[in-house]
């Protein structure tokens, strides 16, 4: 049964063999991160991770319960923490799970990896503040370039590491089993290469929140899915993958695949940075991917960013935040 701590529940972690189920990946789910691709999407799909820096760091500060946990897990795949001396974040956007990896391997370095000098310069900061300065540094490196050379570019641009640590990065390259084979070859004998890919998209209204039409979010849910297939196709290099994230972990030669999962669950009534990282979720939303919804719902995007209105999301009693975060993770064979 999943334990109950600090409004997250993480499932036990079972092995999986390459055969299990595809992991259906939904965009938005999870904790932040960051990078820069060093070209654009076009007007839909360009993303300005510096200018997200504080989203993200927000987002991920909601679910440093689940974070942690995730840590704590991490940390029982290796017969001692004491093996593990140097860790990367592989597009580590502010440098939020920087943070709990550093807090959570105290004997490692842990390395921030980001392409975005912006959000570099966040993970540093962040980590001074949690006194944690002295083990914390920080690499930018573009990641398209480093893992698209293979797995001894990734290595040269990288360096080895006992533990990789990725979240919501390698979906933003266009050959991802290319860019697991070569995170997975930075890893030294007994090293474990960490993926958050898929979960669940994030909730935070009733079904039917008496704004339009019921079931807004599921149709929010839908332009995003649509907003994700054009950014995948305009990657360099794009190229079409059953998400089977273990199977994949297997093709890049790591031993005992499996996953997990963290939930985050912030019920009715929600504290004001819950409500403050929602209004700004919705905002970016209504800016970037309004035209692609029904002028109903538009409409109702309106009402939710009114720091007035009453079923604003600012002020509603009902809102709530609920999302998942599933991990992969296998390990590199010892020699």
């Amino acid at each position: 049964m999943p334990s109950r701590a600090g409004g997250c529940t993480l499932t036990a972690m079972s092995p999986q063999s390459t055969s299990g189920p595809a992991a259906g990946h939904r965009h938005g789910a999870g904790h932040g991160h960051g990078q820069n691709h060093g070209h654009g999407h076009g007007h839909h799909t360009e993303i300005d991770w510096d200018v997200l820096a504080t989203h993200l760091e927000s987002n991920g500060e909601l679910q440093l319960p689940a974070l942690r946990r995730t840590a704590e897990h991490l940390r029982t795949l290796f017969g001692s923490p004491q093996q593990v001396r140097r860790v990367l974040d592989v597009g580590s956007g502010p440098g939020v799970m920087t943070g709990v990896l550093a807090e959570a391997f105290p004997g490692a370095e842990t390395v921030a990896v980001d392409g975005a000098p912006g959000l570099l310069t966040a993970a540093l900061a962040r980590a001074g503040r949690l006194g944690l300065g002295e083990r914390v540094t920080a690499r930018r490196v573009e990641l398209h370039e480093a893992l698209g050379a293979g797995a001894e570019g990734a290595r040269e641009a990288l360096g080895a590491a006992d533990l990789v640590w990725s979240s919501k990065a390698v979906h933003h390259l266009g050959d991802q089993q290319g860019a697991l084979d070569a995170l997975a070859g930075v890893l030294r004998p007994g090293g474990v290469l960490a993926v958050a890919e898929g979960g669940l998209p994030m909730r935070f209204l009733p079904r039917d929140p008496q704004l339009g039409r019921p079931g807004l979010q599921s149709r929010i849910d839908a332009v995003q899915e649509e907003w994700f297939e054009t950014m995948r196709a305009e990657l360099p290099g794009s190229a079409a993958v059953l998400e089977d994230w273990p199977a994949m972990l297997g093709r890049a030669g790591l031993v005992d695949t499996g996953s997990t999962t963290a939930l985050v669950d912030l019920p009715a009534p929600l504290g004001e940075a819950a409500r403050a990282f929602l209004h700004g979720h919705l905002t970016r939303l209504r800016e970037s991917m309004g035209e692609a919804l029904h002028p109903e719902d538009l409409q109702a995007l309106d009402v939710l960013v009114d720091p007035e209105a009453p079923q604003g999301i600012l002020r509603r009693p009902d809102a709530f935040l609920l999302t998942a975060v599933t991990v992969h993770t296998g390990v590199r064979p010892a020699r």
